[in-house]
């Protein structure tokens, strides 16, 4: 059996942020590596620095210790195989939504023709395609963050990282992008492809264990990793995945590394696992 190799490395990660009243400790010794085709949520208390940690896996943001490795690559410069979407949708309204996703080839100074054919597979992907020629403004919620999606996988980036995504959305829309994206992410790959690497930072528990391979946990700031959970629940998986006992089981188990509920939660200096 071969051994997928690692897409990504942290390796005693830190970050501390200057600021007018004194320097902020944001993340401490983050050790982390993430296997190529792996989803992987991010969970903690607000301020722990999960979006810290995409930016400088991006190479947007610079470490203060510790290294970053794409592919084996250190990241010290913004890198071009990732894409990233965030909370909003941050879609130009003056563009059409073809023209919003086609975006990343022109800021690139790609021939965007070369790649109209595959905007309009995503957005057919996504269920937008109808929509190409609307303006953001005519779009609900979800149907833009459909079309900040498709934008971010138009150069077919082989890593995604989200930033809660879905968090403004309303519970059912919710609940449908969750399932559009592990659709996309499943199909991805194709007969013979590769999945893509997903880091998917969101504050609901549910959402992280329904998504994810392996859910990292992480404490209070600084932010290190408390724990990592394996997520062994079938795939491809649906609305009824969340009646599960063992859905409910892995919930509760986060919740209590959380709130400290249990012997491990109480000392984040004790939750990093072996």
């Amino acid at each position: 059996m071969s051994v997928a190799k690692t897409s990504i490395d942290l390796d005693r990660v830190g970050m501390i942020y200057d600021t007018g009243s004194g320097p902020v400790e944001a993340l401490r010794d983050i050790s982390l590596s993430v296997r190529q085709g792996e989803f992987i949520s991010l969970v903690g208390p607000s301020g722990c620095g999960k979006s810290t940690l995409l930016r400088m896996i991006a190479g947007l943001r610079p470490v203060s210790s510790g290294t970053v490795l794409v592919d084996g690559v250190p990241v010290t410069k913004p890198i071009p195989q990732v894409g990233m979407v965030f909370q909003a949708a941050v879609l130009l309204r003056w563009r059409t939504i073809l023209d919003n996703v086609m975006l990343p080839a022109e800021l690139a100074g790609l021939n965007p023709r070369h790649y109209r054919e595959r905007a309009l597979e995503l957005l057919r992907l996504t269920g937008l395609f109808e929509f190409a020629d609307k303006l953001p403004s005519e779009l609900s919620g979800g149907m833009q963050q459909r079309a900040s999606l498709c934008r971010a996988l138009l150069l077919d980036p082989p890593l995604l990282l989200m930033d809660e995504p879905f968090g403004a959305l309303d519970a059912m829309t919710r609940d449908e992008m969750n399932l559009e994206l592990l659709r996309i992410w499943g199909e991805a790959g194709g007969v013979g492809g590769e999945k893509k690497t997903i880091l998917f930072v969101t504050h609901s528990i549910p959402e992280a264990v329904f998504l994810a391979d392996r859910v990292v946990i992480m404490s209070p700031r600084p932010g290190r990793v408390a724990r990592i959970l394996d997520i062994d629940l079938p795939r491809p998986r649906s609305v009824e995945t969340r009646a599960t006992a063992e859905f409910g089981q892995y919930s509760l188990e986060i919740y209590d590394v959380l709130t400290g509920r249990n012997s491990i939660g109480a000392d984040a200096s004790r939750m990093v696992p072996a």
